[in-house]
């Protein structure tokens, strides 16, 4: 028998494939299996690349493949292209592309022969969330895993559970005849009824009627599915315009077009899945079965991604939504792309391996030589560039899709006037905003307070010697959270309790500075009586599934003001709130990024857009101390194409993206001293590289936050007017870094979005 050669990618900073003995009796070698194969100690999960029957490596070297995962079928030639180009153009090795983008259950031998049998879940009940913290005994520490597990998670798969108590399953059944949990069998390859959001088995006759569709709706739904080949659109509509309504148009003529065609969906945040999944539900119910649409994203259970990406691995799945983890997720069949809200720094990972999950869907989609739209009310600058020069189509919805919606009027409030006049204000709340406020009250509207800074107030200080609370860890103060009685790191997660008196001068009258959304909803108690005021940020929504229950009640109208971070202000179509009331936002005029204008601009202009949305008439009213500011100006005017056309006109001049490329090479050491001696080091080894004439190279200097978790931090800015010449550089200079010593790690970032 002729023998066979495998050549595996492995989880490893190395961008070497592995050569391996395939054994004879296992299934015929194929790219994209994965097999277990030993590794140093240690036994690993890899992926094979290359297939052949002779190897360079001599035999008696060689080690045995293990086992080969027989439940998940060869990724496809396509797939392995994908990750290739990510690993390459993002500079780091194949494995620590391709591993990464599985499911944890993939890479787990001890779970591939459970991948494809039916999955037993618990999912807990009204009663079992108020009788189960008050059932367990005080000693039953198994059990209280097991019951904190299953309230966190809302639901929990039996192999998980039984990891965390050994009669799980006795213990389970007895919660069931209680009446505290249900539970439900899901075959391979079905979609079960999570995250709240209810299968709609409705025939295709009940569905609800279909909207009439503005001229300009028509027009962009007409060109995605006339084009043909690569054809990347940039959807560009206002707040309410009906960009969702084109998505789902467009999607359902591709399927109608091609019966076995896939469709990816990506949106930037987790909390904005349910709402599309409801309405991609409620517009294919019955036109493709439940488990046609699934959802991949960091918040599911691991057993349940693990089902959803094999779905679509298998082509079961048809339309699959996702946030930026999906767009390496294996569709077969992947006939369409859409990038909702594509100006999200959210799609861009700032770990592991730091890829924006936009550009990539535009690259997937030039490989496959499929449509990819990418939607926003205010695109990124990159890709309104692109559509400037003709690269995409540009398709414009320039009114809001309910004929009496239009955009909210937009008011701004001089802060100095206020202070010169006397004006009383309530914890930094105007009285024009607050008189507002009380006005929606009286009508039975919603308000949503914006203030992009979470916690208390950011600041503890004393007024007697100027202390200031900051972390031990961190060069940054830390946060105050009044209601958890702790000042907690936004930095390193250090907490400490709230002292009683300053610790350098034992002055007892220590007192916040500045303001967070705990301190705002605090104030609105007084300043607006009666109001039922809701909080929704990360620390209200940490447990799996609240911060769909929070948006759900202001759904619902149990809501009369809400205060949110960045959470509440893109994609979400609150029916009632006809005022928005934005707070602080001049922190963002004065960064030294040269992307803060975009990123606030972007920012004002998405949560204006949650105002008027259903024909009431809306009120954006803008807190400043700078009235006059150009971006401010834009805002009220909603002139998105004057403000970009400016903003690109001012990097043409500065020489800024998108106008040249650019990487960052960060370090971090033990002492700032360190991490500057590498980074100086590995500038003098890009100076002597034959392009270095072709790239810039920029001094090494501190990070702003530059220290975190005793760490510090610095980085090194690299540019070129050439992106193969930035890339080449890129490629030679990555030997000589991983030859560098002296720090405790570094990492380098293709197209940084945070300099």
């Amino acid at each position: 028998m002729t023998p066979c050669f495998v050549r595996v990618a492995l989880d490893h900073p190395l961008t070497a494939l592995y050569d391996y003995r395939y054994p004879p009796d296992a299934p015929p070698a194929q790219p994209g299996m994965l097999v277990r194969v030993p590794f140093g100690r240690r036994e690993a999960v890899g992926l094979v690349f290359e297939v052949s029957t002779h190897s360079d490596v001599p035999a008696n070297k060689l080690r045995d493949v293990d086992a080969v995962c027989a439940s998940c079928p060869p990724l496809s030639e396509q797939w392995l292209a994908l990750v290739g180009f990510a690993a390459d153009y993002y500079q780091r090795g194949l494995g620590e592309v391709a591993l990464p983008a599985l499911p944890q259950a993939l890479r787990d031998p001890s779970r591939w022969a459970r991948l494809m049998a039916p999955e037993e879940r618990y999912r807990v009940l009204a009663a079992g969330r108020e009788a189960l913290p008050d059932a367990l005994p005080a000693r039953a520490q198994a059990l209280r895993r097991l019951a904190e597990a299953l309230l966190a998670a809302s639901e929990l798969d039996l192999a998980d559970a039984r990891a965390l108590h050994p009669k799980a399953a006795a213990t389970l059944e007895a919660w069931r005849e209680a009446g505290w949990v249900e539970y439900e069998c899901v075959e391979f390859g079905t979609a079960p009824s999570t995250n709240g959001v209810a299968k709609n088995t409705a025939s295709a006759s009940e569905r609800a009627p279909l909207h009439q569709l503005s001229d300009e709706q028509t027009e962009a739904v007409e060109a995605i599915l006339e084009s043909r080949g690569f054809a990347p659109f940039l959807l560009h509509g206002v707040t309410g315009s009906g960009k969702t309504e084109v998505y789902l148009r467009a999607l359902a003529g591709l399927l109608e077009r091609q019966p076995d065609a896939q469709a990816l969906v990506l949106v930037p945040e987790i909390n904005l899945t349910p709402q599309f999944e409801a309405a991609f539900r409620t517009r294919f119910a019955g036109v493709l079965p439940d488990d046609a649409i699934v959802t991949l994203h960091s918040g599911l259970a691991e057993g349940e991604r693990a089902r959803h990406w094999l779905a679509a691995h298998t082509g079961r799945a048809r339309i699959v939504l996702g946030t930026r983890l999906a767009v390496m997720a294996s569709l077969p069949h992947l006939a369409m792309l859409v990038v909702d809200e594509e100006h999200d720094p959210a799609y861009k990972q700032q770990e592991g391996l730091r890829y924006s999950a936009r550009d990539l869907a535009v690259w997937r989609a030039k490989q496959l030589e499929v449509p990819v739209v990418l939607g926003s009310a205010t695109p990124s600058l990159e890709s309104w560039w692109q559509a400037e020069q003709g690269r995409y189509t540009r398709l414009t919805l320039s009114r809001r899709a309910v004929a009496a919606a239009v955009l909210p009027t937009v008011k701004l409030i001089d802060l100095e006037e206020e202070r010169r006049r006397g004006r009383a204000s309530f914890e930094g709340l105007s009285g024009p905003l607050v008189a507002a406020m009380k006005a929606r009250l009286e009508r039975g509207e919603q308000s949503l307070i914006f203030l992009n800074r979470r916690g208390y107030a950011p600041v503890l200080s004393c007024d007697a010697c100027g202390w200031v609370a900051g972390c031990p860890r961190c060069s940054a103060y830390v946060v105050l959270h009044k209601p958890e009685r702790a000042l907690r790191c936004h930095h390193c997660g250090w907490e400490s309790r709230i002292p009683h008196s300053c610790p350098d001068c034992g002055n007892v009258d220590i007192a916040p500075m500045g303001r967070g959304t705990q301190r705002i909803e605090e104030a609105l108690a007084s300043a607006v009586p009666g109001a039922r005021v809701l909080r929704i940020d990360a620390d209200s929504t940490r447990r799996k599934g609240s911060a769909q229950a929070l948006f759900s009640d202001v759904h619902a109208g149990d809501v009369d003001i809400l205060v949110g971070t960045q959470m509440v202000a893109k994609g979400h179509d609150f029916q009632r709130v006809s005022l928005v009331g934005v707070m602080n936002a001049d922190n963002a005029l004065f960064s030294h990024d040269f992307r803060a204008s975009e990123r606030l601009f972007a920012q004002l202009m998405q949560v204006s857009g949650r105002a008027g949305r259903a024909g009431l008439p809306g009120e954006v009213m803008v807190q400043t101390r700078y009235p006059r500011h150009a971006i401010y100006h834009a805002l009220a005017r909603h002139d998105y194409v004057g403000f970009a056309n400016a903003q690109i006109a001012e990097r043409r001049d500065a020489h800024l993206p998108p106008f040249v490329y650019q990487a960052l090479l960060r370090a971090e050491g033990r002492t700032l001293e360190a991490a500057l001696a590498f980074l100086a080091e590995a500038a003098q080894a890009l100076a002597a590289m034959p392009t270095a004439s072709r790239v810039m190279a920029y001094d090494a200097v501190p990070l702003t936050i530059v220290k975190v978790m005793n760490v510090h931090r610095a980085q090194l800015l690299v540019e070129s007017s050439s992106r193969a010449a930035l890339q080449a550089t890129l490629r030679a200079w990555l030997p000589t870094l991983r030859g560098l010593r002296g720090v405790l790690r570094w990492n380098l970032e293709v197209d940084p979005l945070d300099i």
